[in-house]
């Protein structure tokens, strides 16, 4: 049971909800996505999602994009993330971690996957694969590193079954239709579909995009197992990085883990 599997399990058993909250790799630099994960987990975070620079970044909107290009400009590389999550885990051997990023990033890295040196990252989500296959289906095997696969309201009923069922880590249920960062949460839709993946997911379904406050968050952890915190917080990171007082994130971080618990 790697660290995702263990903290979901026991957030359930606490009738507790997941809080997941994203970062881009190297953006405004490495050392400082350090300090802002130690912040993020001080701050209530259950689950750091850590975004993987990519030039292409298709799924995600304006905020999240630049931040992928500046980390790109900084020549931030899945080595060098890997580098950044050792020195994370020399501070926190607990805090699950999952990298977020692109299909050909983790195919030009396989060996770095493969190796996952001291077990450091817990999961990997894949932006642009079909739901129904993992990692492995690509050539890229370990089996300590868990599959997270999306599901959107535009997905066809007869895939959602087969999607859910292949997530082992959680579902991650986009909340609305379009890109990151997004608005207009359709709560009944959202309700009906997080219903309809939890027939038959073997994982919990964790909310995610469009998410930008603490009622936001409170209202979709009434359907999902936990709520995913990303764009809010990127724009805030962008807002602060020349100062670096990051005591905002914080402050917003726990209230919204004070909304959902």
């Amino acid at each position: 049971m790697n660290r995702l599997t263990k903290r979901l399990s026991d957030l359930k058993k606490d009738n507790d909800k997941a809080l997941v909250a994203y970062l881009v790799a190297g953006d405004p630099d490495i050392d400082t996505t350090v300090e802002l994960m130690k912040l993020f987990v001080a701050s209530g975070v259950d689950i750091i999602e850590i975004g993987v620079p990519f030039t292409d970044p298709i799924a995600e909107g304006p905020i999240i994009q630049k931040a992928h290009d500046r980390a790109l400009k900084n020549n931030i590389s899945l080595e060098s993330i890997y580098k950044m999550v050792g020195e994370f885990r020399k501070h926190d051997d607990e805090t699950p971690l999952v990298l977020m990023g692109y299909l050909n990033t983790f195919i030009f890295h396989k060996k770095l996957i493969e190796v996952n040196q001291d077990n450091a990252i817990d999961s990997i989500l894949v932006v642009d694969i079909p739901g129904e296959l993992k990692l492995e289906d690509y050539g890229i095997k370990n089996q300590n590193i868990n599959t997270i696969s999306l599901i959107s309201p535009t997905t066809k009923k007869d895939r959602v079954e087969s999607i859910a069922k292949n997530s082992t880590g959680f579902v991650y249920y986009v909340t609305l239709r379009g890109v990151t960062g997004a608005s207009n949460l359709d709560v009944n839709e959202i309700n009906a579909n997080i219903e309809d993946i939890k027939k038959h997911a073997l994982v919990p379904t964790l909310a995610g995009f469009g998410i930008k406050s603490s009622e936001d968050a409170k209202l979709l952890s009434e359907y999902a197992d936990g709520v995913i915190i990303g764009s809010s917080i990127v724009q805030m990171i962008e807002e602060n990085s020349n100062s670096k007082e990051f005591d905002r994130i914080g402050k917003y971080i726990t209230e919204i883990k004070q909304a959902i618990s």
